[in-house]
């Protein structure tokens, strides 16, 4: 039997309990040296991630399955754990929250009944309902659907952190260092957009934010498994940023962040999908925006925080992290394995990434 999989009208899951699909591989090198590779050319990691992933076709969501786990075993005995899933499903607050728990079982051997999981209330609070009547139709974006994406992956330590908050300067708030850099990579994004087409153009940012704590009148799905991810509409446009200084861009995130959290924050479930709605259709399905071949489309996804790093079967904590969706350009930014540093991983297009690491900004204050 196949495990579990969507039902055709993509809002729902034909649960039978068939568990999800689960791959063990095999490489014929060891760790110490892969990892050598890999923390030059992030790209290798993709080695140890299942390549099912690479088929995903969005308009056949009920063949694919919703969750793939692949363990990949090298010459030493080490491991690689790669999990992959259908973000309609499953958001990264599920996922990293699931894995931690997960590991928690395996070192320390706690009894199933006493797993301090994740509620499984979404469908209660927010049951299936026609989308079609609340989304704008999918515009198509073949440009970016086909594009190679490439990943590199920048480290920036406490040093660097502590000029960029000099060069921010004083604000009538105290910038988070997500915001801060943040606000530096679409910088140097834009600029090298600006090289490669000759003059600036309009770019959008997704901040996606995670909902369970901010619905204050939902507190029932503050440990709610699922999705209930927003992404926060971070709009440039040439000419409205004074001399692209990065204080306003720095403003301009923290403003558009609090706006979709205050808009989002409704009395009602009903009320809250169609805040959501309304902000899809107005950003990123709009033509004049989402579907714009003259606009540059990002997101950055934050896991600082996240307990990833505390993630240890009981062989240890994680050695290299990698994000492996490779279907759009994002700047995943999570704790370094060591220190108190940031780690990023820019996904872009080729001749976007080779611009990118050129920038002055990037130079100043990333490590590669």
């Amino acid at each position: 039997m196949s495990p579990t999989r969507f039902i055709e009208d993509d809002d729902s899951i034909s649960c039978k309990d068939q568990g999800v699909k689960f791959v063990k591989a095999k490489v014929n090198s060891k760790l110490n040296e892969f990892l050598e590779k890999a923390h030059k050319d992030v790209n290798l990691a993709l080695l140890c991630w299942p390549q099912d992933t690479w088929d995903v076709d969005d308009t056949n969501l009920f063949i694919m399955p919703i969750v793939i786990v692949q363990i990949t075993e090298f010459e030493c005995g080490g491991l690689a754990l790669s999990m992959s899933h259908a973000h309609t499903a499953m958001d990264g607050f599920t996922t990293f929250t699931f894995i931690n728990e997960w590991t928690k079982v395996c070192r320390l051997g706690i009894p199933e009944d006493k797993i301090d999981f994740l509620s499984i209330n979404l469908a209660d609070v927010f049951p299936s309902r026609d989308l079609s009547k609340l989304l704008l139709p999918r515009l198509p974006q073949e440009d970016r659907e086909e594009a190679k994406l490439v990943a590199k992956r920048l480290y920036i330590n406490e040093s660097a952190i502590s000029r960029l908050r000099e060069e921010v300067g004083d604000l009538c708030f105290k910038p988070s260092r997500v915001e801060m850099i943040v606000a530096l990579l679409w910088r140097a994004l834009i600029r090298a957009s600006e090289k490669k087409h000759g003059h600036l153009r309009r770019s959008l940012m997704g901040v996606p934010i995670n909902m369970r704590p901010k619905l204050k009148s939902l507190p029932q799905i503050e440990k709610s498994f699922g999705n209930l991810v927003i992404e926060a509409p971070v709009k440039f446009i040439p000419g409205e940023i004074n001399n692209m200084e990065l204080h306003n861009f720095v403003r301009l995130i923290r403003d558009t962040v609090k706006e979709t959290i205050v808009a989002c924050d409704k009395t009602s479930p009903d009320d809250v999908v169609a805040a959501v709605a309304n902000i899809y259709n107005e950003s990123f399905q709009a033509q004049e925006w989402g579907a714009s071949d003259e606009v540059d489309m990002y997101t950055s996804s934050s896991l600082c925080r996240f307990p990833i790093q505390e993630a240890d079967f009981g062989w240890g904590k994680p050695c290299l992290m990698h994000f492996g969706s490779r279907h759009n350009q994002v700047c995943w930014l999570y704790d370094a394995e060591c220190g108190n540093g940031i780690c990023v991983q820019m996904d872009l297009k080729e001749t976007n990434a080779k611009l990118f690491e050129c920038e002055d900004d990037i130079k100043a204050f990333f490590e590669f």
